[in-house]
């Protein structure tokens, strides 16, 4: 027999959400061990995108993001964190 295994080695670690649940703002860090492409957004439990925090690149490194959600109603929310080719996603709860 033939033992396969696969190793999926990171350059990268991203924090979960602090505070959460929040209000009106919530931060996440990530932190780069290369250059990369990064994409961070903000959607509803429809879908839709309420928000872009970030987009381009940046730079090997310690890189934190806040979203201040004032501006939109209590309830559920996904930030999607696009790094390179993997994404993330982590649920948040804003409570006014």
């Amino acid at each position: 027999s033939i033992l396969l295994s696969e190793t999926i080695v990171n350059d990268f670690s991203i924090s979960s959400a602090y505070p959460n649940p929040f209000n009106p703002s919530t931060s996440v860090e990530l932190d780069l061990q290369k250059d990369a492409f990064v994409a961070i957004n903000v959607y509803n439990v429809a879908g839709q995108l309420v928000d872009k925090l970030y987009s381009g690149s940046l730079v090997e490194s310690s890189h934190t993001f806040t979203w201040n959600a004032s501006s939109v109603s209590s309830g559920i929310y996904f930030m999607s964190i696009q790094i390179d080719n993997h994404i993330e996603t982590k649920k948040l709860m804003l409570v006014k």
